[in-house]
């Protein structure tokens, strides 16, 4: 990191080859469009080659690196603003089940089911509720990351809960 901070870009090299693949990972999830988390990504890498100098340390590298990711994935999130209809939006692949097409078309269904879910979520809530349900995180490493308190995570997250609960009761 020290030598990335001083321009050293095989070093910053190796930084992007060790945190990569996790940040496009999360930026996929918060964005839905792989196309789209790759921009976010590159640009998230290039915004901290521009700003290594003023990095402190008081964080991880990768504990920065998903900060600016995220606050990259929220931007892009709310200017999306006029979303668009489910119904066009193309489907994912259903993952594969050895088991009864029935099986599948209900896995299936409770996906679509799910994604429309989280899109009634705001782009907050949605970011905090994928870093803690899908990633696992803490919720003070979930708050270092976007910036807000730990309480504050805590509640998007509560609150999230609450909503994709009420929009899947359906399903319960």
């Amino acid at each position: 990191m020290v030598r990335a901070a001083e321009g050293d870009e095989e070093a910053f090299e190796v930084l992007i080859r060790r945190h990569a693949a996790g940040l496009l990972r999360l930026a996929a999830r918060l964005l839905g469009d792989p196309a789209e988390a790759e921009d976010a990504v590159q640009d998230a890498f290039l915004g901290a080659w521009r700003r290594l100098p003023e990095f402190r340390g008081e964080a991880a590298f990768g504990t920065w690196m998903h900060r600016i990711v995220t606050n990259r994935c929220l931007n892009i999130l709310r200017a999306r603003r006029p979303v668009a209809d489910l119904s066009e939006v193309p489907e994912p692949a259903a993952p594969e089940h050895s088991s009864s097409p029935v099986r599948a078309a209900e896995s299936h269904a409770a996906a679509r089911a799910l994604a429309g879910a989280l899109a009634l979520l705001s782009p907050e809530q949605r970011v905090c509720w994928i870093l803690r349900e899908r990633d696992g995180l803490p919720y003070e490493e979930i708050a270092e990351m976007v910036g807000i308190a730990a309480d504050a995570a805590r509640a998007r997250v509560f609150r999230a809960r609450r909503c994709l609960t009420e929009a899947m009761t359906a399903w319960r």
